[in-house]
């Protein structure tokens, strides 16, 4: 498709989206003429307690948290049920439909308008003639078994190393030893915080690296368009293969592939029992988390940006495409080069309320990017932040590092071997921008594009 039919679809779909969401406010003024401003007012009351309700579920412990929970449901239903019992029979749905059909034609606009960036190095990958892949039996739930990809493996070539469950083993170590040996590339099949440090061994040889989805999350393994439903065709890279470079984060001294965590996440992720039972520890901790008792308040520089008094920080090796801490975001690109700054700081059920209904927009949330992220213990506390640790989780694995614990990011230090067809390298879904929509919408076709 050209770049002019590229034009032309974008500001297609941009016109729809803006003609839906016009007679979706259309449905919604039509409404009121019939029922008056106050079942719209109901409704964003109605929304308001369900934010309010959400915030006691996470903050608190037995009967407010029983209470919280049924407000965060019942509310939206009663709202429903006000809607509905108020004659919006028919306006109520179909100003739904058109709000969600103009949804749809503005991401469809963003997402043809700004097609993803592809990282700048990439090229055929060779054959490893000596490759070695470190595979963790339990990670996953016990893909390595499930999907046979020792034998897989092996079959093409690779010497497989197993980790023993139950066993706490040097995985940097037994990766310099595979590379003492010979081998001429490193893989891991296991989570992302396996992943890192093989990744930064192979980093510090120069040797191509395999990222084999067999951990619980795989996040880079998406970032990488991986086939996260079955592993076994990551091994596909050793056959049919093209090597992109990355960029590797670094803490502290140690490397990172997606995420270090501060704060409200890092402390529960310090817990023994997170390992076995994650959504409960989490429900568990939060309330004194959240209030203040057991988390710390953090500070950071980002390139000498003082960001103040967090309850939480995240910084990624690469910003996230969506800001917004409630939805699970994925990274456009690996290789740009910046680290991704999330700071939140919430300090009571109103300031909740607004980040669940703004999202990215409310100001408890700090979004930037940096190339140096300097993190310490806020200046509130009672322990000297010279010298004082903080809880970190890196890469979803739990440290104490002493402060300042700083971050930084070493461009395209890391060669990925991938298989040349990967059914997740697909189109990232845009962070929606109805500025931009606008924009679309109301340009014109220029000389040498189609009416």
């Amino acid at each position: 498709m050209s770049r002019a039919d590229h034009s032309d679809r974008a500001r297609s779909l941009a016109r729809c989206a803006v003609l839906a969401a016009a007679a979706a406010v259309l449905v919604v003024l039509l409404s009121l003429l019939r029922t008056g401003p106050l079942i719209i007012l109901q409704g964003l009351a109605g929304l308001a307690v369900c934010a309010v309700g959400a915030w006691w579920f996470l903050a608190h412990r037995g009967v407010v948290r029983v209470l919280g929970g049924a407000l965060a449901v019942g509310a939206p239903a009663a709202v429903l049920a006000l809607f509905l019992n108020g004659g919006l029979w028919f306006t109520a749905p179909a100003g739904v439909a058109l709000w969600a059909g103009a949804l749809a034609c503005a991401r469809g606009a963003l997402r043809v308008d700004r097609r993803p960036e592809r990282p700048a190095a990439v090229r055929p990958g060779r054959t490893p003639r000596r490759p070695v892949l470190i595979m963790n039996p339990a990670s996953g739930g016990g893909k390595v078994v499930r999907f046979g990809l020792v034998e897989r493996a092996e079959a093409l070539g690779a010497r497989v190393l197993l980790l023993t469950p139950g066993t706490r083993t040097d995985v940097e170590e037994l990766a310099r030893k595979a590379v003492a040996e010979g081998a001429d590339l490193l893989g891991v099949a296991g989570g992302d915080g396996t992943q890192a440090l093989v990744a930064a061994v192979a980093a510090e040889h120069d040797l191509p690296f395999l990222v084999i989805s067999a951990g619980t999350r795989n996040h880079l393994a998406m970032d990488l368009g991986l086939d996260r439903s079955d592993p076994s065709r990551c091994l596909d890279a050793l056959t049919d293969g093209v090597e992109l470079r990355v960029d590797l984060g670094d803490v502290a001294g140690r490397a990172f592939v997606n995420t270090v965590s501060f704060g409200v996440y890092a402390a529960i992720v310090q817990r023994p029992e997170y390992r076995d039972a994650k959504a409960g520890t989490a429900l568990d901790a939060l309330p004194d988390l959240l209030a203040g008792g057991a988390g710390e308040r953090l500070d950071a520089l980002a390139d000498g940006l003082p960001v103040i008094g967090q309850q939480a920080l995240l910084v990624s090796n690469n910003p996230y495409s969506a800001a917004d801490p409630l939805e699970v975001g994925r990274r456009p690109r690996l290789d740009g080069g910046e680290l991704g700054v999330l700071g939140i700081r919430v300090d009571g059920a109103a300031q909740a309320a607004d980040l669940a209904v703004r999202g990215a927009l409310s100001p408890a949330l700090t979004v930037l990017t940096s190339r140096r992220v300097e993190v310490r213990a806020g200046a509130g506390d009672d322990s000297d932040s010279a010298a004082a640790s903080i809880p970190v989780a890196v890469d979803g694995e739990a440290l104490t590092l002493p402060t300042p614990v700083v971050c930084t990011l070493r461009p395209r230090a890391l060669r990925v071997l991938v298989p040349r067809n990967r059914p997740g390298a697909m189109d990232q879904v845009p962070e929606l921008n109805w500025r931009r929509i606008a924009t679309l919408a109301l340009d014109r076709p220029g000389p040498g594009a189609r009416a």
